[in-house]
């Protein structure tokens, strides 16, 4: 958040950076000359104005977008420099062996650890906003504070593309998502219902849709001897919906999902994710319902932002002041890909 020239008082606080360009423009001392404007001067607009745009970064930055599920779901690193344009991690293995030997053994056999490096680049993503002379006026004139919606639309863009980079990546800047094609990490297939007509949960019957879910469970457990244990399944909408509106038998007065999440004890939590579905244009899966299980521990990946959404100070243009916006993505960095497992077609 910027420095504020009096935090005591926050109707009284502004950005400094803001009131001095506001101050140095011509434009706060056109406002003040303007019939109906009721400023004192140009001092007296530029505080009005670095206010006001105070007021609307502190509400822009209190503003949350549940709908960007991986933003909520994923553990966020901004551990890396600001700075920095790549973020290198290494994955180190054991090697060696141990064994029985002697009172004076003088051939000690040798452990070591092996590391090997991915560097994965950081990249800047940009936008802004900005208020007219006209709407200056006009909000002055009506008492009213300059319209904050400017300003989340700005941050609304930025998460909504981070979000997508956090799912699928961006190949052409050479960011990974959790579902990137070539990330490591294992797809499983689903079995077909009793008919063999789908593999979706919608057209399967409550002990299929167990099946499935407890057959993913095995596939990580085979696969990484039980090390790995995914915690989190994430679905699509139809799916979620389907699970939990569909009782576990005639008798249960559970439905599938709540079943599950009691009897499974290696499950934590079963939740819906939009950007799963069929038709979501971030899915690299266009035209399928894709399920994500993954170990919700920033151990075994992060979503890595460095540089949160940040509003630079206001920049006079022309006849307009614009605020420009930025922020920092490294997209999903995995450590452990084994610890996660996407479901094509559920």
């Amino acid at each position: 958040m910027p420095m504020r020239y009096n935090p005591q008082t926050p109707s009284e606080s502004f950005d400094m950076k803001d009131y001095e360009a506001l101050r140095a423009s011509q434009i706060a001392a056109a406002l003040a000359e303007t019939p109906g404007m009721r400023f004192d001067g140009a001092e007296d607009a530029s505080v009005f104005f670095a206010r006001e745009l105070d007021y609307i970064k502190t509400q822009t930055y209190d503003v949350l977008y549940p709908e960007f599920t991986a933003l909520s779901l994923f553990a966020v690193s901004s551990d890396a420099n600001i700075g920095a344009e790549t973020i290198t991690f290494y994955s180190y293995d054991k090697n060696g062996m141990a064994k029985i030997i002697s009172n004076y053994a003088d051939d000690l056999p040798r452990t070591d650890t092996h590391g090997i490096p991915t560097t994965r680049p950081i990249r800047s993503i940009g936008d802004s906003y900005g208020y007219s002379n006209q709407e200056m006026r006009a909000s002055r004139m009506a008492g009213k504070s300059l319209d904050v919606r400017k300003a989340d639309s700005a941050k609304y863009a930025i998460d909504y593309l981070t979000n997508k980079i956090a799912w699928a990546g961006d190949e052409k800047h050479g960011l990974q998502g959790v579902l990137s094609p070539m990330n490591d990490v294992p797809m499983f297939t689903l079995s077909t219902n009793v008919a063999g007509t789908s593999t979706r949960f919608v057209d399967k019957t409550p002990q299929e849709k167990l099946a499935d879910i407890a057959a993913m469970v095995q596939f990580v457990a085979d696969l990484t001897n039980s090390v790995e244990r995914p915690d989190t399944l994430a679905l699509p909408t139809d799916a979620y919906l389907n699970l939990f509106d569909t009782p576990r038998s005639d008798a249960s007065d559970l439905s599938v999902g709540a079943w599950i999440l009691k009897n499974m004890p290696r499950l934590k939590a079963i939740v819906e994710a939009p950007e799963l579905n069929p038709n979501s244009n971030i899915t690299p899966y266009p035209g399928i319902g894709v399920g994500f299980m993954f170990k919700k521990d920033p151990k075994k990946f992060t979503i890595e932002i460095p540089m949160p959404f940040y509003q630079y100070p206001v920049q006079p243009r022309n006849l307009e002041f614009v605020v420009p916006c930025e922020s920092r993505v490294a997209g999903s960095i995995i450590y452990y890909p084994l610890s996660m497992l996407i479901i094509p077609g559920v």
